[in-house]
């Protein structure tokens, strides 16, 4: 077999806040990939502050996963002088790469931080090997594939780049409309710009027709009876693939979904890990466990799934997602952070449960026990017969007991 087919490829979860980085490097990440407060294109996730990403980066780098930075916004002459000083500050964290999608920028960090990796985003536009060359010509360290390749032009870069030039490629997550996530939409619509972090997601809203001389007359172009979603894309899933993805040549496999709580992290992060893992002991190993990984991924939140670009451009049948709505199966209820006094699970509650519910406790090795709600305290000891308050710390008694940074879901 050829042995870029044995290599074990990088998987890379994203994380939009420290509880979901620690929860990414407990279900099997060997690198995640964060954004700061500014210069990142996912401005409306939680992001972390400089505090929270130094310790961060200090948590990973403990566990021996690597991390990512975004600076991966189009900037405009405003941003320089923010972007140096920026850049200087993450230079004393050290992460392992910065994601780039700007020639300014790249070259800011060129100079500023010469020692920490430079990747080149997929928002660059980086469909041919030649490009790819510029890049790793310039200093680059990695290449993140444009979403629209298909696996045999992946394969093809692979054949024309240096060999330590690495590929990095979106396997499963959401889909942009727009080609290589460049977007006027919402700058359009909202003067929000996308592609400085900003983006309001239009593509997921509902549409109709106005005809020019019937101002206020909407006229709806009939898909489903819940509406029309002329620009709502697919979720992208791989699963299925690992095999083909393995023998492309691509280092790191990327999930999307820097937005996404904990639960989505460490189902994707550990149904990947365990595919990929499995493939490699013994490809019979992994077709005998096809079923269990779809039966996993299936209990993250989605649209419908889609293969993407990597067996050539889809149909409309195939891409488009005809309805605004997630795919959701379970709820997601909080992680273990600590145990009390008295062996009672402790963690901030993100959605209600009650004393009686029939839980499931999600492990990082696959494993789903069903748990009893004996009982539920607040964080003074009082008894609570539900937890219906967000992010209320509470001290809960199962009749199955977790582990510190299990996750903790019901069904919907």
């Amino acid at each position: 077999m050829d042995q870029r087919i044995r290599k074990r490829p990088e998987l890379l979860v994203p994380a939009g806040s420290l509880e979901v980085l620690r929860t990414a490097v407990a279900f099997g990440a060997d690198a995640v990939y964060i954004g700061g407060d500014v210069y990142g294109l996912r401005a409306k996730a939680k992001n972390f502050s400089m505090d929270e990403m130094r310790e961060g980066i200090r948590y990973a780098h403990t566990r021996g996963v690597h991390v990512h930075v975004t600076v991966n916004i189009l900037a405009h002459n405003g941003d320089l002088a923010g972007i140096r000083t920026y850049l200087a500050e993450l230079r004393t964290m050290r992460p392992d790469a910065l994601i780039i999608a700007d020639p300014g920028v790249f070259m800011i960090a060129k100079e500023v931080c010469p020692e920490i990796e430079r990747h080149i985003s997929t928002q660059a536009n980086n469909t041919n090997y030649e490009t790819c060359r510029f890049w790793y010509d310039q200093g680059a360290a990695r290449i993140v594939t444009a979403r629209e390749l298909s696996l045999s032009e992946i394969r093809e870069l692979r054949e024309h780049i240096p060999e330590d030039l690495e590929l990095e490629t979106f396997i499963h997550g959401a889909m942009c409309m727009s080609y290589s996530g460049r977007c006027l939409l919402s700058n359009y619509l909202t003067g929000r710009d996308a592609n400085r972090g900003a983006c309001t997601h239009p593509c997921r809203w509902k549409y109709a027709v106005v005809e020019e001389t019937r101002p206020g007359e909407y006229m709806p172009v009939f898909e489903n009876e819940r509406g029309t979603f002329l620009f709502n894309s697919r979720d992208l899933c791989m699963i299925d693939h690992i095999p083909d993805l393995m023998s492309a040549g691509i280092d790191s496999f990327k999930i999307e979904g820097r937005m996404k709580n904990a639960l989505y992290v460490a189902t994707v992060a550990r149904t990947y890990r365990r595919a990929i893992d499995d493939y490699q002991k013994d490809p019979a190993l992994y077709e005998a466990h096809l079923p269990w990984y779809r039966e996993q991924i299936a209990h993250c939140t989605y649209r419908k799934f889609s293969t993407g670009f990597f067996y050539g451009k889809p149909g409309p049948e195939e891409q488009i997602y005809d309805e605004s709505t997630y795919v959701t199966e379970y709820r997601y209820l909080g992680i273990v952070r600590e145990f009390d006094s008295d062996g009672r699970a402790v963690f901030e509650q993100k959605n209600k449960f009650c004393v009686g519910d029939r839980i499931e406790i999600m492990k990082p090795d696959g494993r789903n026990p069903e748990a009893e709600v004996l009982e539920i305290c607040d964080a003074e000891g009082g008894q609570m017969e539900s937890a219906p308050h967000a992010r209320q710390e509470i001290h809960v008694k199962l009749s199955v007991q977790p582990d510190v940074s299990d996750v903790l879901r019901m069904k919907a």
